[in-house]
């Protein structure tokens, strides 16, 4: 089937802030890279800010049915490495909105209102998440460490991209996200069961 060329300067765009930088990127480099005129990009986009806030469309819609986590449901540690997995893999996909992420809310202001509401979601599925692990026995915290801890695990979200490209700034495609995961589950391992400790510990080595 054939790709519509409104999704082509998508992917396209993604690509290129992911690779370059978003600030480094104009659409004249978006047609160049796509082979059409800037005419034909400006027929389906009037400035590179709107292609930046169709992307961010895309990754809200995304981040968000991921980060929606029933609060009744016995949660699993296997399904907790899995939501880490995919919450990783999702933010990797659009690294550019995290790579410079406050010079990037700078010049694109309607998103500033949006991007906190999802770190506010972010925390409460951590939240939720370890509350149901308690819950059921597997970990033992205190309110206070549950905010600190909840409140370090939406930092290492946020900021785990920028923190993992000082080491190759020469290469914006050579991202680990299992690096992240890894760093997640020692984050929660203190405060786990013996036997959960020692599962999570077991599965974080997938990710080294």
């Amino acid at each position: 089937m054939k790709v519509k060329t409104r999704d082509r300067i998508l992917e396209t765009s993604l690509a290129l802030f992911n690779t370059v930088g978003e600030p480094n990127v104009t659409t004249l480099l978006i047609s160049d890279e796509l082979n059409i005129s800037p005419g034909n990009l400006y027929y389906h986009f009037k400035s590179k800010g709107d292609i930046v806030c169709e992307l961010f469309d895309r990754f809200e819609e995304e981040l968000s049915d991921l980060i929606t986590v029933p609060e009744d449901v016995d949660i699993s540690l296997d399904q907790q490495g899995i939501f880490l997995h995919l919450l990783f893999e999702a933010v990797t996909r659009y690294r550019f909105l995290y790579q410079d992420l406050v010079n990037v809310l700078s010049r694109y202001d309607n998103l500033q209102v949006r991007f906190r509401r999802l770190l506010r979601k972010k925390e409460t599925a951590f939240r939720t998440i370890c509350t149901s692990l308690e819950r059921q026995g597997m970990m033992n915290i205190s309110q206070q460490e549950l905010d600190a801890l909840c409140e370090q695990l939406t930092l290492t979200i946020c900021y785990w991209v920028s923190y993992d490209s000082l080491s190759h700034l020469d290469d914006r495609e050579s991202v680990d996200p299992g690096r992240g995961v890894f760093q997640m589950m020692h984050l929660l391992a203190p405060y786990l069961g013996e036997d959960e400790r020692l599962q999570a510990q077991a599965m974080s080595l997938d990710y080294f």
